[in-house]
């Protein structure tokens, strides 16, 4: 009889970080996938939810994607030569045609690239990116405007299939 095959330890998607203030801030205008390069004390500390990513931020440099300020903490049990640097630059994995186009289009229309989340899929680390305008003040306020007037009217639409009178 053969033996069972462990499967499932290491599959499907565990968020790790996000970054929500990002919406706020910035209109996502599209969405990448890039793997990370990592130490092993960086993976332990990502894996015990020791990250952080609000001021992280990811620039191309000689067709190479970098990210910067994004800080993982010291892992408690990792010392001198097994160690990492908390806010050091990591390199960023996408295919070369892929960075080339982000570059150029960063580099046109003046935009970000602004991780939006942080998380491990197949056992893998990897971050989601987002190509991101900023946002002025008075955008910020009509964008949370409308959704204050979008969260009104879905409730407005479920009072009513409910058969409750709608407020006013």
């Amino acid at each position: 009889m053969a033996p069972p095959t462990i499967t499932g330890k290491h599959t499907g998607k565990l968020l790790i970080a996000s970054n929500r203030k990002a919406h706020h801030d910035y209109t996502i205008l599209a969405e990448y996938e890039a793997g990370m390069v990592l130490r092993g004390s960086e993976v332990k500390s990502l894996r015990a939810g020791q990250v952080q990513i609000t001021d992280a931020f990811a620039r191309v440099e000689r067709g190479q994607l970098w990210l910067e300020g994004l800080h993982i903490s010291q892992y408690s049990f990792a010392h001198g030569v097994n160690s990492h640097e908390t806010g050091r630059s990591r390199k960023l994995l996408m295919h070369a045609s892929e960075i080339e186009r982000l570059g150029d289009r960063i580099h046109q229309e003046r935009l970000a690239l602004i991780p939006l989340s942080l998380y491990f899929k197949d056992g893998k680390a990897k971050i989601e990116l987002g190509l991101a305008k900023g946002r002025t003040k008075g955008d910020k306020r009509q964008a949370l405007a409308k959704s204050d007037a979008d969260r009104e009217i879905r409730n407005a639409v479920g009072r009513h299939n409910k058969g409750m009178p709608a407020e006013f």
